[in-house]
């Protein structure tokens, strides 16, 4: 097993992947352009060294906008592992929240790809020291600089990435995560579910989400495991193909997908005729169906899924069931960006309905001013995941923190006597009820919804 206890730096993952795991497939599209270990860590110093041609030093911000893609990596380790800081941007960002982000930053190169250019403002493009055309690394534009950049060795405490959780000038708030936070969490990461090199990753959620960047680029590294990336936009045909092609042992994923399964295939099949309809109303029934609607479930997955990640936010009750009953390798996760991201989680083996799981090593969590009676309050973490704070922002930081220094997640949860973690809740949008009783909008939206 990797001792991922001894990384402090997201330069120690980065030799010690390309180093142990030369030949092993890295990034790669689905039957497309791929890169081995080897490759991978050959084109990331070529990068590194092109920035630094181009007066990029440590310390400077390098922003990246772009849909997931083999090159993605290459420029995220080419900044973060080299003792810059990345700035990755979502490709749902418009061109308001584009700019307020570069600008914000301070940025002062960009990755940028053909698919997304036209959402960058031309005087933006102007200003930066280089453009790097993602697609294929090659140079869109470049100003004269007076001095040429370096590289560094990276320490632990040295910010590694700034990541904006929103663009919009109200809430613009870079998230500065450390290479310890990033290092931290990939140890208790493997520790909860540890990685093979046969392992078969499909990437589906934006690589800018510190969720996918975290768990579904960088664990994999720790495994010399292999990560596949879809071309085109995954709408449900091309996701299942590549469900199909791939045959991915680890999916990560929000809730909306799995949901939107569920309803719309899986459902509707229990209430094609009067028979499978009153059989799915009785518990022993239902249990039936859901185990063998699991084993399609895990054919259509390719056949050898072993653990399909939830987080990002609460899993529905009714399909959180049929999942279980379906014993279908399903796993919960709950964090944040400013956390990066995991505090608590479940893996297939241990889920228990409506939990995300108890914490993850090295972080501890508790409830603060729970309700006497019912045990419910603001959720509060304490680890070294935990970020340095809000870029520029201090009057953030001191809110985003208790005053004995626990990093407040404005959620609301109960912790059982197993340790685990429910959420109930987000702290702004409780509504106090007229006898006293705490009521949930999204308690109120999946009774509407069901």
């Amino acid at each position: 097993m990797t001792k991922t206890s001894e990384f402090r730096t997201l330069k120690d993952l980065f030799i010690y992947s390309t180093t142990n795991y030369k030949d092993n497939t890295s990034f790669s599209y689905i039957q497309g352009d791929s890169y081995t270990y080897k490759q991978f860590g050959k084109k990331t110093e070529y990068t590194a060294n092109l920035l630094s041609e181009y007066g990029v030093k440590p310390g400077d911000k390098v922003a990246i906008l772009s849909q997931n893609m083999p090159n993605w990596p290459v420029a995220y380790f080419s900044a973060a592992a080299f003792g810059r800081i990345s700035v990755p941007m979502l490709p749902d960002f418009s061109e308001y929240e584009v700019r307020n982000v570069i600008e914000h930053s301070e940025a002062n190169a960009l990755f940028i790809s053909n698919r997304l250019l036209y959402k960058v403002p031309k005087d933006l493009l102007e200003k930066m020291n280089v453009v790097i055309i993602i697609d294929n690394l090659e140079i869109l534009k470049s100003n004269d600089v007076a001095v040429t950049g370096s590289t560094c060795e990276p320490q632990e405490e040295d910010l590694s990435a700034s990541i904006y959780t929103s663009g919009t000038t109200g809430n613009s708030k870079g998230v500065m995560l450390t290479h310890k936070n990033l290092t931290s969490h990939l140890h208790a990461a493997s520790l909860l579910r540890p990685g093979f090199e046969w392992d078969i990753w499909l990437s589906l959620l934006p690589l800018s989400h510190t969720l996918e960047s975290s768990l579904c680029m960088m664990l994999p590294m720790v495994s010399g495991s292999s990560v596949y990336y879809i071309e085109k936009a995954p709408t449900p045909t091309i996701l299942l193909k590549a469900l199909k092609d791939v045959r991915p042992t680890t999916v990560l994923s929000v809730p909306m997908i799995i949901e939107k399964i569920y309803r719309n295939s899986v459902l509707p099949k229990f209430q094609a005729s009067p028979v499978t309809r009153a059989l799915y109303k009785t518990t022993p029934g239902r249990k039936l169906l859901n185990r063998v609607a699991g084993k399609k479930l895990m054919e259509t997955f390719g056949g050898r899924i072993r653990f399909f990640g939830i987080g990002g936010a609460k899993l529905d009750g009714e399909v959180e069931r049929f999942l279980y009953e379906a014993k279908f390798p399903y796993a919960i996760g709950y964090g944040l960006t400013e956390t990066s991201p995991l505090l608590a989680g479940a893996i297939p083996e241990n889920v228990k309905w409506q939990s995300t799981g108890p914490a993850v090593h090295g972080v501890t969590l508790k409830i603060n001013n729970p309700n006497p009676e019912t045990g419910e309050g603001e959720i509060v973490a304490k680890g070294p995941n935990v970020m340095k704070g809000y870029y520029k922002n201090p009057d953030a930081t001191e809110q985003a923190f208790t005053e004995d220094g626990w990093f407040r997640t404005k959620d609301l949860g109960i912790i059982d006597k197993e340790g685990r973690l429910y959420i109930k809740g987000r702290l702004s949008n409780m509504i106090l009820g007229p006898s006293g009783e705490n009521i949930y909008p999204e308690e109120i939206e999946s009774v509407i919804n069901g």
